[in-house]
């Protein structure tokens, strides 16, 4: 039987955030944000291990407490961009890990994922020939800016989706497709996707928000508060 295993790109630098130092380690409801996002799959009996990728010069992981992970392993191969993280995270893992056993990949800023959507997202898969991601339907309407600032179109939002993760594929199939799409993809479905295959998507909703902005803390924060 295919076994999960979860791993969250952390190279980056969270350059939006205005933070002075890589986001993932922004402190939330008294631990790293990169701590809760990791908790998430601690918690999960699936999960075998969660592996994260640092960037190889990182100084801030040792800084840290880490207590209460004790799934987590390390891996300092992390690349300039998330494709390249990714896709070096697969490749060291690849001794542990079979072609086709599950893979999680999760962003080191969604520190709120629930244990109710990451069943939903298991469950919606165990099966599936592709794999998947989470996602939510888009609510909003949806504009099209011009080069000044003002609105150039309406975009309809009907069967339009924001991606979310953990996004769930088998290892061997994963590596493939971002060997193949190269590092300009922004997420792991959009490899999939450029070898002709379609990813299932598994409705999640908005309390598995990233955090891009700095008022994104607060919400974060909040839904945490919340949820213990």
């Amino acid at each position: 039987m295919s076994r999960y295993f979860a791993l969250l790109p952390a190279a980056g630098v969270g350059a939006r955030m205005a933070a002075g130092g890589p986001k993932q380690y922004l402190a939330l409801a008294g631990r790293t944000m990169l701590w809760h996002a990791a908790r998430a799959f601690e918690a999960a009996p699936a999960i075998l291990r969660t592996y994260v990728v640092l960037a190889p010069d990182d100084d801030q992981w040792g800084r840290h407490d880490w207590q209460g992970l004790a799934k987590l392993a390390v891996l300092r191969c992390g690349g300039a961009t998330r494709a390249e993280t990714v896709l070096n995270g697969l490749r060291a893992i690849a001794g542990e890990v079979a072609g086709d056993d599950w893979v999680l990949v999760h962003d080191a800023a969604r520190p709120c994922l629930s244990a109710e959507l990451l069943e939903r997202l298991l469950g919606g898969l165990a099966d599936d020939p592709v794999g998947g991601i989470l996602a939510a339907p888009v609510a909003d309407t949806l504009k099209r800016a011009d080069a000044g600032g003002r609105i150039e179109a309406t975009v309809p939002r009907e069967r339009l989706w924001g991606a979310q993760t953990p996004q769930m594929f088998r290892h061997g199939l994963l590596a493939r497709a971002l060997e193949h799409a190269g590092t300009g993809v922004t997420d792991e479905a959009s490899a999939v996707e450029a070898l002709g295959l379609a990813p299932r998507l598994v409705e999640s909703d908005m309390s598995n928000l990233k955090v891009t902005w700095p008022r994104d803390l607060e919400v974060a924060e909040w839904l945490l508060g919340r949820r213990r």
